[in-house]
């Protein structure tokens, strides 16, 4: 597969700035950038506490990207079609987080979104074995999610090469999303081990800007 088709970079919001957020994702768009990253975290799943419905349904009128809205919340089952109403084009959740992994991927889709579940840095991927048929794209964290600016945990690396055999085995169209501490010197390692779309917020939104930050990441991705 072509390189630059295979590649996708998805700004996380979670590192924008939020006082101007409409001109952020304009930004990351007129950049190159693939997808909006939205982070959603309730302060009970992770301790921390960000952004929800509201925000998604008024950024959607700013931008003609998907919106990949990263549900890290307990019980996300609850809120998975007011969060495609708002706007939404790609949902992903924990699996730590719900006794409900299968209904919620067929919530997802029956919302019209794209499903996706998200890993935890501990979390076995042995769970995926009996839900791939209903996931689109597959959340490798490679930090312990909650909080931006951390910095990636290497021994992900032989997660995401496990996860990728497990894609190829059954032989489907899933995409693995790679979260946390993607930057320039870390992406081209994790393109090697089989991940596809990157979340980047701090290695985006930083001193340089996102459009040189968006071409290194993906010059490093090539380069591999």
């Amino acid at each position: 597969m072509d390189i630059d088709k295979k590649i996708l970079i998805a700004p996380s919001i979670l590192s924008a700035d939020m006082a101007h957020l409409a001109d952020e994702i304009k930004a990351i768009e007129s950049a190159g950038a693939d997808w909006v990253h939205v982070d959603v975290m309730d302060g009970r799943f992770v301790p921390n506490i960000t952004i929800g419905i509201p925000v998604v349904a008024s950024i959607k009128p700013c931008t003609k990207l998907p919106l990949d809205v990263h549900l890290m919340i307990l019980e996300p089952e609850r809120y998975i079609q007011q969060f495609a109403e708002a706007g939404a084009t790609h949902i992903s959740f924990h699996t730590e987080a719900t006794q409900h992994v299968y209904s919620t991927l067929k919530a997802v889709r029956n919302a019209g979104c794209k499903s996706g579940v998200a890993l935890c840095p501990a979390t076995p991927i042995q769970i995926l074995e009996n839900i791939l048929e209903t996931i689109d794209f597959i959340v490798i964290m490679t930090v312990e999610p909650g909080f931006g600016g951390q910095k990636f945990i290497p021994e992900m690396l032989q997660k995401i090469k496990a996860v990728r055999r497990l894609i190829e085995k059954h032989s489907l169209p899933v995409d693995i999303q790679v979260d946390g501490g993607i930057k320039k010197d870390t992406i081209g390692p994790v393109v090697r081990a089989g991940g596809n779309v990157f979340v980047s917020g701090s290695g985006v939104f930083n001193s340089v800007g996102p459009t040189e930050s968006i071409r290194a990441l993906r010059e490093a991705a090539k380069s591999y």
